[in-house]
């Protein structure tokens, strides 16, 4: 029998270049809800610095009313960085008020990753505490209900 020789073929270490950090990128949960969160540094594609966007809409629309706009933006003011990103944001699960906390908290967290110095700010603010008050469940023979207790016969 005549053995094949095996060709050895000698690679060479192919060296990774550092990506530059093209994003900032955080999670927020609220409930059930669940937001990704990434704070863009340069402008991509057709957006430009200062744009939000939410689940591929802009983000007052998703939000529309007043009060909804002024809780999304108040980490972005208190960090004094409205048109320094571009803002994109995909939220899982929740109602509406759930999602915006969501987002709420994981804008905080991706501005904290960004510079260390907004923390300060953003504690004091209670923007960086999650809220942990999840709907309790339903407990069997309560009626429908959590803690309600079925009504007893009087006779």
């Amino acid at each position: 029998m005549v053995k094949a020789e095996k060709k050895v073929v000698e690679k060479k270490p192919t060296e990774k270049k550092p990506k530059a950090l093209q994003y900032y990128e955080a999670v927020g949960r609220r409930k059930t809800a669940v937001a990704r969160v990434r704070l863009y540094i340069s402008p991509t594609g057709t957006l430009k610095k200062g744009d939000m966007v939410v689940n591929s809409k802009p983000a007052f629309e998703y939000f529309p009313s007043v009060g909804e706009k002024n809780r999304f933006l108040e980490p972005l003011k208190l960090a004094e960085s409205l048109d320094r990103f571009i803002v994109s944001i995909k939220i899982l699960g929740g109602g509406k008020n759930g999602q915006l906390e969501a987002a709420i908290l994981g804008l905080a967290r991706a501005l904290q990753k960004v510079d260390m110095g907004y923390r300060q700010i953003l504690k004091e603010n209670d923007l960086l505490t999650r809220d942990g008050r999840v709907r309790e469940r339903r407990k069997v023979g309560t009626g429908g209900r959590a803690r309600r207790k079925k009504q007893s016969p009087k006779r």
